[in-house]
């Protein structure tokens, strides 16, 4: 220990250590930790062994080995309040035995043997007690420099001090049973061809607009139910360069209201009602022709079905999975426009509608693989037991900022009752693909 004594507590404990060997010691200051006094009968010690032999510790009652004080013991004491500690009795078991807990129990010991002198130093010589936070003066005043932009002067003044009579009334917290998501997009693409140039073209504008609204229950106030909603809406346009009727046509018009709600059987699975309804909003015509190929509710669909659905979302909620079983479904077909063939959707000549009983399946997948890309994507299938129709739709957005984003869409369908076309390429499966980039809004709820 080289730290000199001139601690006030080490003072008065190295007083009665040298009073108890026969000495007086005259220059405290002089003396650090390893100063040895000399007994009456001539045995030298040190002065660390001389407090514990004060104050009644014999090392041999309890360790092994001495163990010496810290020379954090022959520094300055400072009281800041009252400590209470439990005595270290000499035949107190203070060691279990076990070589991995041995420093700890050390340590434990040696902490109790420090606050037994400073204890006896504050109620034995409170006059040599100088560093005590009760009864130092008040601090100074704070000051602080105010700055006078308008004539650039600079003033101190005393910091005045927070009122202590402010009472804070926390605001009650209110639960959010439900939690919305609205987005709203307009991308676009454009192209301008010359017309000499050398591999010939045509100029293309084309615009997709997509409006998604999205409800979705609590679960953390609502554990025991499951309750979602989706409305969306898209409209794709396009200019038709080579069509001679029209100027544009519609390459995507779909308004689609999916819902779920189902009441908890087990850990993650819910006994569910699902439900579907789709159509289109505008008109579409056959490339060169007024012929209507589809219009509003021409055709509509309309599935619901009674099973199971089972829900999964990891913590951070980046990878979201929804798979609905329905095996007890109804579907309703309908084509209420007398100008749009319906045969294509199975409905007989002089019909409007068509409906069928059989299962249903929907699997829902969100991943969000960085702060700025998502992948989302949804397969729905619904089979009547003689016919078999199928979608599966997937969408990659990249977010360049708040307002840009860059999306890639794709749809494959595949019908079973698809009539036969000329092209018998693709057969019974459909494909739709759509690249675009433009603006973008969100907002959510929670």
């Amino acid at each position: 220990m080289t730290a000199i004594f001139k601690s006030l507590i080490a003072a008065a404990c190295l007083t009665a250590a040298a009073t108890a060997h026969g000495q007086t010691i005259t220059d405290i200051e002089s003396v650090s930790s390893t100063t040895t006094v000399e007994a009456p009968d001539g045995s030298v010690t040190s002065v660390s062994d001389s407090l514990l032999a004060v104050y009644g510790i014999d090392d041999s009652d309890v360790f092994d080995r001495p163990m010496a004080l810290p020379p954090v013991m022959f520094m300055p004491a400072v009281y800041d309040r009252y400590h209470f500690f439990t005595p270290l009795n000499v035949t107190e078991q203070v060691h279990s035995g076990d070589p991995a807990m041995r420093w700890l129990e050390d340590l434990d010991v040696l902490s109790r043997r420090m606050q037994s002198l400073k204890h006896d130093l504050f109620f034995n010589h409170p006059e040599l007690v100088k560093y005590n936070l009760a009864s130092l003066p008040e601090p100074p005043e704070p000051y602080v420099m105010v700055v006078d932009p308008s004539d650039f002067s600079v003033s101190v003044k005393i910091q005045e001090a927070a009122p202590t009579d402010i009472t804070i009334v926390p605001e009650e917290v209110k639960k959010k049973h439900w939690i919305h998501n609205f987005n709203a997009s307009l991308q676009f693409s454009q192209a301008f061809v010359s017309p000499n140039w050398y591999q010939g073209g045509n100029n293309a504008i084309n615009a997709l607009g997509m409006l998604f609204y999205h409800v979705k229950l609590n679960e953390a106030y609502h554990p025991n139910f499951l309750f979602e909603t989706t409305a969306q809406y898209k409209l794709g346009i396009n200019n038709a360069p080579d069509d001679e009727v029209h100027n544009y046509n519609i390459s995507d018009d779909q308004f689609q209201i999916n819902t779920t709600f189902g009441i908890k059987a087990a850990k993650r699975w819910y006994y569910s009602f699902t439900g579907q309804f789709k159509t289109q909003l505008l008109k579409s015509y056959k490339s060169n022709s007024y012929d209507l190929s589809s219009a509003f509710l021409s055709p509509g669909e309309l599935t619901a079905g009674i099973g199971m659905t089972y829900a999964y979302a990891n913590a951070p909620q980046t990878i979201i999975f929804n798979a609905s079983i329905a095996p007890i479904s109804y579907n309703l077909v309908t084509c209420i426009n007398d100008e749009v063939d319906g045969s294509a959707w199975g409905i007989k000549p002089g019909h409007k509608t068509i409906s069928k009983f059989g299962s249903t399946v929907e699997l829902n997948f969100s991943w969000k693989i960085a702060h700025n890309i998502l992948y989302k994507t949804r397969l729905f299938g619904f089979t009547d037991y003689s016919s078999f129709r199928a979608d599966w739709e997937n969408t990659v957005a990249f977010e360049i900022n708040k307002f840009l984003t860059t999306q890639i869409y794709a749809h494959l369908r595949y019908d079973s009752q698809t009539p036969e076309q000329e092209d018998r390429h693709w057969k019974k499966l459909q494909v739709k693909e759509i690249f675009s980039i433009g603006f973008a809004y969100k907002f959510s709820s929670l």
